[in-house]
């Protein structure tokens, strides 16, 4: 059963992740085969909460692109050097391609031969010279064996074609010889007592108990065949080990783990027909044809608590998205075909998770009631957010039960824990809780941070204005902004880019809103600040 990844956005808060584990569980208990993940670094908030739960936290997934590994390519295609180049052309032949890499000891990649190295050496070839072994003539030829005393046979090609006499008075023959030779005894003779490397018998011909004595006693190699003389010529340099017409020692080769994208824009360039496959130490695992790239498997994948294209992970295009679980407004993200999409009105995508726990009947252990807890009092502020309804508060008390905490002591436990600025950047503040929206082809961004003293982030509020301004240069955003919340004083410090300053007047009806300034219950994200800043957008 293949593998489906469920995740959030790409900057990871605890409703994200923890639905994603939550989900992940659920869907596994179900006899499907998911895996949760993450798109980025956990905030301190969330690492908490998993700690506590004695959660692991789930493991980065960088993106979602199509790889060769995505692609059916022919995967244990390959021949070893020491195989013949009969079989090389046989392997191509039943496979339907024209090239086949050729691996080492533990396969390690040597080369790659083609179909047009192969009509090269069939023209070209020294047809005299045979480097191969006792089996590859045996097994090209079809061959007997009678006696064998090398593994490994080198040397010069001859057919006895001559009158026996002439044959015997002309030829010199030595150990380095490979003779081809009829039912003609006195050739048979003259050869074995000779010492000839190899002698293959042609046309099934018998050889005498007497020679065959010599030629044990002599160490001839023998093979009986029933091919003829002017096939086993023929054929004989067939069984040369294939390493030996390697012209391609280092073809253009890709990893596994490659995008394909990156393959057919280098494919554009070379035009190859045929490219090898290896890992990262360099073991070839087969062959890719450009055509395979046709018989493609994009990874399937669960979104949670997103539906935007920009918060969501790099490759979703060539993703295979199978449902959908969220509490926000309908976003960007489209798919080709019919999926499972369930959006709820509720406070937290945990909420909705739990919802399916009950829909299904599945047992909600302690630890993954404490991760759906913990999603939703984060996104809730502990259920006072206005976004907060009787669905999650419902959660929340059946959670804090199975999870044997109270609901209100751990979660502002959780929360003080979030809102630590202690090693954190001004990056990384923006960045705990940060959110892409695009309307009318414009894009803004809302970092959220909660904290019970913005006095500490005040003082340095200059420096904050700044990092606004850099991210909103350097990634052509028309307007971000980070809301500070204060969960005690029930509101949010609005913190913008300079360039961003009417939006805000826009936004609060006033002629110059400063840095910094407060606004009253503004805690939610969703409710209170995103449908404002679109507004503005929109007209």
């Amino acid at each position: 059963m293949e593998k489906t990844y469920i995740f959030g956005h790409k900057k990871p808060d605890s409703d994200s992740v923890m639905s994603a584990i939550g989900l992940s569980y659920l869907k596994n208990q179900l006899n499907e085969n998911t895996e949760p993940r993450i798109l980025g670094n956990v905030n301190k908030e969330t690492k908490y909460a998993l700690d506590y739960f004695g959660l692991k936290e789930p493991e980065y997934l960088n993106d979602v692109k199509l790889q060769i590994k995505d692609v059916n390519y022919h995967k244990g295609f390959f021949i070893k050097d020491t195989d013949s180049i009969y079989d090389g052309y046989q392997k191509m032949l039943q496979e339907g391609v024209t090239g086949v890499p050729v691996v080492e000891k533990k396969n390690k990649f040597l080369g790659l031969i083609t179909i047009k190295d192969l009509s090269h050496m069939i023209v070209n070839a020294n047809y005299e010279e045979l480097y191969t072994s006792y089996q590859n003539v045996m097994h090209v030829l079809k061959g007997e064996e009678v006696l064998k005393f090398d593994e490994e046979i080198v040397g010069k090609i001859l057919v006895a074609a001559y009158r026996s006499s002439t044959f015997i008075n002309q030829i010199s023959l030595t150990s380095k010889d490979i003779l081809i030779v009829g039912d003609r005894h006195s050739v048979i003779e003259y050869a074995v007592s000779s010492g000839v490397k190899l002698l293959i018998l042609a046309g099934d011909s018998v050889i005498k108990d007497e020679h065959i004595e010599i030629a044990r006693k002599n160490k001839v190699n023998i093979i009986r065949t029933p091919y003829d003389s002017y096939h086993i010529a023929r054929l004989l340099p067939l069984t040369n080990y294939i390493k030996m017409m390697i012209r391609s020692y280092n073809p253009t080769k890709f990893e596994e783990n490659e995008y394909v994208d990156t393959v057919l824009d280098i494919n554009n360039k070379l035009k190859h027909t045929n490219y090898p496959i290896v890992d990262k130490k360099n073991h070839c695992l087969g062959l890719l044809r450009i055509t395979d790239l046709n018989e493609k498997h994009p990874k399937n994948v669960i979104l949670v608590d997103h539906n935007e294209k920009l918060q969501s992970i790099e490759g979703l295009d060539e993703a295979n998205i199978l449902e959908i679980f969220d509490h926000h407004n309908l976003g960007s993200i489209t798919t080709s075909s019919p999926i499972n999409f369930r959006n709820m009105a509720v406070g937290s995508t945990c909420t909705i998770v739990y919802t399916l726990y009950k829909e299904r009947g599945v047992d909600i252990p302690r630890e993954i009631a404490g991760a759906l807890l913990s999603g939703i009092l984060s996104d809730t502020l502990i259920l006072k957010s206005p976004t907060a309804t009787p669905k999650d508060r419902e959660a929340v008390e059946e959670l804090a039960r199975i999870s044997g905490v109270d609901y209100q002591v751990y979660g502002m436990d959780m929360l003080k824990a979030g809102t630590s600025l202690e090693g954190m950047s001004k990056e990384d503040v923006l960045y705990n809780d940060f959110k892409l929206y695009t309307v009318n082809e414009k894009t803004f961004a809302i970092g959220q941070f909660f904290t019970m003293n913005f006095d500490e982030m005040k003082k340095e509020l200059n420096g904050y204005v700044a990092t606004l301004d850099e991210v909103a240069e350097a990634n052509h955003y028309d307007f971000v902004a980070l809301y500070v919340t204060d969960i005690i004083k029930n509101g949010s410090y609005v913190i913008f880019n300079t360039k961003g300053q009417e939006v805000v007047n826009v936004i609060y009806e006033l002629e110059n809103v400063e840095e910094g300034h407060f606004i009253e219950n503004c805690v939610s994200r969703k409710k209170h600040v995103v449908p404002l800043v679109m507004e503005v957008f929109e007209n």
